[in-house]
């Protein structure tokens, strides 16, 4: 019982490192007065842009990921889905940044990927793959929450797994949901990662 305690601890202490708010101090920019006000992925590439913004996303990822990975070691299924929700929480509610954090999304996606790799290896590359196409990270987040719930049904995942990539879906729609008012009035904000991408191996070159 103590070692869960302690897994669980930890789990939340990852997820607490905010990344993002880190980012913004190494520019002299403190997020939570910036775009949307919260530390996550998804502010650091609006505010900071991609050379600051991408690795965050990065980070929240792994820090997801390690969570579970972490679980793994000292329990079954519900210990690790325990501490994805732990790591979640963390991200979202920071004890470092007096309780204000990111949105959760790169943080369940890399616990998600620890639990299910399967579904990992799916959802990473549709996260990706719907930014680059539309611009808009909150696309991108919202369908690839909505399709890892969808997965983790159609993949037969246990139970504990199922509830939590439903209930991490729910929290990302809820969190989205000034992005989706403003992706309904045509007033979202695009990252030009495509173009970023292109001016920086022009520049290599």
């Amino acid at each position: 019982m103590t070692g869960s305690v302690v897994v669980l601890a930890v789990a939340y202490l990852l997820g607490s490192i905010p990344f993002g708010y880190l980012a913004g101090r190494t520019a002299g920019i403190d997020l939570r007065q910036h775009g949307s006000g919260n530390t996550g992925g998804t502010n650091a590439v609006r505010v900071l842009g991609p050379k600051r913004g991408v690795p965050v996303i990065l980070l929240d990822v792994a820090k997801g990921a390690l969570a579970v990975l972490v679980a793994k070691h000292y329990g079954g299924v519900g210990l690790e889905v325990l501490a994805a929700t732990a790591a979640m929480a963390g991200h979202m509610f920071p004890v470092f940044l007096g309780f204000g954090g990111g949105k959760g999304v790169a943080v369940g996606l890399g616990a998600t990927a620890a639990l299910v790799p399967v579904i990992g290896l799916i959802a990473v590359p549709l996260w990706l793959g719907l930014l680059l196409l539309t611009g808009y990270v909150s696309v991108g987040s919202i369908v690839t929450a909505l399709a890892i719930s969808l997965m983790a049904f159609l993949f037969d995942e246990p139970w504990q797994v199922e509830a939590f990539c439903v209930a991490a879906t729910v929290i990302v729609l809820w969190r989205h949901r000034e992005n989706i008012g403003r992706l309904r009035s045509r007033s979202e904000h695009r990252v030009n990662i495509r173009g970023w991408w292109a001016a920086r191996r022009s520049t290599a070159a």
